[in-house]
């Protein structure tokens, strides 16, 4: 038997692995707007920056994220103070991926998925910007999520 404490065995780590390679693979999409599968095997050819990452899952966020970017930008605009078009790259990013999660993966709790994207914005967001995501994001969960938040409050 492995041993579980190896590195990139914990499936959680995996998964941050994976969703910080998928924010910034969604950050050159957006500059470059290359082909989701082009960038998917540019940035799976980087063997050591990808080490510990669950593939299947990066793969499946940045290309479900860049098919459905408008409808998944429809669901956090309304709690934006400012225009879709004025938040920086970084932020809109950690945006579309996070509202990915809430709207696609519930069986990743809310709270997991708003923690990763304020992280991923602390790390690599302009300044303050991690309040802001976290803020938007938690109205956005309490639509998204409605019942979980519910249960979680008693």
């Amino acid at each position: 038997m492995g041993n579980p404490a190896r590195k990139g065995v914990n499936p959680h780590a995996r998964r941050s692995k994976s969703r910080r390679q998928a924010m910034q693979a969604l950050y050159q999409w957006q500059l470059n707007a290359v082909d989701a599968a082009e960038l998917i095997a540019q940035f799976e050819s980087d063997a050591e920056a990808f080490r510990g990452a669950d593939r299947e899952y990066f793969e499946e966020l940045v290309s479900r994220v860049v098919a459905d970017h408008e409808a998944l930008d429809g669901h956090y605009a309304p709690y934006l103070d400012r225009p879709l078009k004025d938040l920086d790259p970084v932020s809109r990013a950690i945006l579309r991926l996070a509202t990915y999660e809430l709207a696609e993966r519930l069986e990743v709790p809310y709270r997991v998925v708003i923690n990763e994207a304020v992280n991923l914005a602390r790390k690599f967001g302009p300044e303050k910007s991690h309040a802001y995501i976290n803020a938007v994001l938690d109205r956005l969960s309490r639509e998204l999520r409605r019942i979980e938040h519910e249960h979680a409050s008693g």
